[in-house]
């Protein structure tokens, strides 16, 4: 689907917080799906949380189905810091970074109105260390991933907000929280929906920003304070998610290229990208039960890629949260083999694979973890799971945004719309 930016869809007002709610587009605005979502979002808005959970030496364990106020199922609850002591706004994605010298883990928490920076090294009594306000304004839709210890942020429906870039080893030092300063800036696209970084060849991809049709906008991040671009990926138009990887899957024909699997709207689409200035397409699918390809994520061996629809559960008459699975054998030819079902019936978003498990923010449900060892005949289970939206489980936009489950420590934080950071542990046993 071709992208085309919304005009005059920003009013202004005194109030910053419907500012981010009238200002940004989560999808392409000029399409159905697109609106359809941006509309629901919005009516789904309801004020930020104050509820906090800190200070607890050994966190809050799951029992009986309850740790504190949130159901629970195999997940401890660690600590909650509301937005209020986040520098303010609502939730939205969230990253994090492990100091390689001290081997400290950091959240980096992204906001209607700038992104935090979070000291995790006590999990159950996280430190704000503060705040890089955003580049031009508000926007509910802001997303950040980490290369060589420097953060890349981007926002959507902010004109002129570009790529930001900060130097995470500034944190180092803080003492009392900070209003911070961006080291570079990169103004080749204004705003971005998302972003991808391949940490292993060093460049980032920039999604569903006012260029290249929305498709991937390839930046050479390799000098991280001199970003360069690098490429476009327009051939499908709009993309609202990718992986980008170095391929080492089953089939012969692209290992050791560099190929991106990109959620486009109303399909899984594949590209080669290994030479940023001739992007090949390898395969555009469309699947059954398609309403609004979201996000995905690739297993381990890179053989199945676990894809989410962000509005089947609210436009179908099956309202469980699913999850579509794809085998990979062949990249040109990617089979959609079966649908996992949640018990749950909220809005899934945002997921990520570590070893065996899927780590899913599903608005309204939280976080839920599934066991993914038995893809190959795509048959998902549920492991555990920490609903910080206790008040209902709807196909609604509240709740998780986004989780982060890559901490060495085993702790996984979770961003809120309405709750702000939310740190957990997970205990799967044998599962």
């Amino acid at each position: 689907m071709k992208i085309v930016r919304m005009i005059g869809l920003a009013v202004v007002t005194a109030s910053a917080l419907v500012l981010s709610m009238t200002v940004a587009s989560a999808h392409d605005p000029d399409t159905a799906e697109g609106q359809a979502a941006a509309r629901s979002f919005m009516a789904d808005h309801v004020p930020a949380e104050r509820h906090a959970v800190t200070g607890t030496a050994a966190g809050v364990p799951c029992v009986n189905g309850k740790a504190d106020i949130y159901p629970c199922k195999n997940v401890d609850l660690l600590s909650v810091l509301p937005l209020s002591g986040l520098g303010g706004g609502n939730g939205n994605d969230i990253w994090g970074w492990t100091d390689p010298s001290s081997g400290k883990e950091y959240a980096i928490v992204g906001r209607t109105n700038g992104t935090a920076f979070v000291d995790l090294s006590t999990p159950t009594s996280p430190k704000f260390l503060g705040n890089l306000p955003s580049n031009g304004g508000s926007s509910s839709w802001r997303d950040m991933k980490v290369y060589k210890d420097h953060a890349f942020i981007v926002a959507d429906f902010i004109t002129g907000h570009g790529m930001q870039v900060f130097d995470l080893t500034r944190l180092r030092t803080v003492t009392t929280p900070q209003t911070f300063t961006a080291d570079a800036l990169y103004k080749e696209f204004g705003p971005a929906h998302n972003i991808a970084i391949n940490e292993e060849t060093g460049f980032a991809y920039a999604i569903g920003s006012n260029t290249c049709s929305g498709g991937p906008h390839i930046v050479n991040i390799q000098k991280p304070k001199a970003p360069a671009k690098a490429g476009c990926v327009s051939q499908d138009g709009y993309t609202h998610d990718t992986q980008c990887v170095v391929y080492r899957g089953p089939d012969a024909a692209y290992r050791g290229k560099e190929i991106c699997f990109n959620a486009n709207e109303d399909t899984l689409t594949i590209v080669d990208v290994t030479d940023k200035a001739r992007p090949v397409q390898i395969s555009r699918k469309g699947y059954s039960g398609a309403q609004y390809s979201h996000q995905g994520w690739l297993t381990g061996d890179q053989r199945y890629f676990l894809l989410d629809d962000e509005l089947d559960e609210s436009r179908g008459t099956d309202k469980r949260t699913k999850t579509y699975v794809w085998d990979l054998a062949k990249l040109s030819a990617p089979v959609h083999t079966g649908v996992y079902s949640s018990p749950a019936t909220a809005i899934d978003h945002n997921q990520y694979i570590k070893g065996q498990y899927s780590y899913q923010a599903n608005y309204q449900a939280g976080l839920r973890i599934l066991d993914v060892s038995g893809v190959a005949s795509a048959k998902l289970s549920e492991v555990g799971y920490f609903d910080i939206y206790p008040s209902g489980n709807a196909a609604n936009f509240n709740g998780a945004w986004s989780n982060y489950p890559y901490f060495s420590s085993g702790i996984v934080i979770v961003n809120g719309i309405e709750q702000g950071l939310v740190v957990v542990k997970p205990n799967l046993g044998g599962k």
